[in-house]
């Protein structure tokens, strides 16, 4: 039972990253992306984007929820990757974040390539082709 007036915590979000690859670092996010755990999201992406890969893949694979500011991270990745010239890709999007994407536009931020990259974009799931 809650108590009036407290709001229930959002469950954790927790990242493995997967730098087997240093010109393709991997971030797994799993759980909630939210105000209250984006944080380390952008912090993780920032390290990443620091070793200058030549591209950056975010793989939600394991995400149950996201909110506008973890909707906004994703936003912050692609900026850096436009300014650093990495490609993002997102892997393993879920039907309701693809769904979000498309409605905010954002589908089409990262159809758009950094300056002497390659295919960006949406991974339905795993290694299969980009949708632009």
């Amino acid at each position: 039972m809650l108590s009036h007036g407290r709001r229930p915590e959002t469950p954790p979000l927790s990242m493995s990253v997967d730098r087997s690859d240093p010109d393709t670092p991997v971030i797994l996010v799993v759980g909630d992306l939210a105000y209250t755990t984006a944080a380390p999201l952008r912090a993780e992406i920032d390290r990443a984007m620091s070793t200058d890969p030549t591209v950056l893949v975010l793989d939600f694979d394991g995400l149950h929820f996201i909110d506008s500011t973890g909707l906004s991270v994703i936003v912050h990745a692609w900026r850096e990757g436009q300014q650093r010239g990495v490609r993002l890709r997102l892997r393993a999007v879920p039907r309701f974040l693809e769904t979000i994407l498309d409605m905010t536009g954002v589908t089409g931020l990262l159809a758009r390539e950094p300056a002497g990259a390659g295919p960006a974009g949406v991974e339905p799931d795993g290694p299969a082709p980009v949708i632009a």
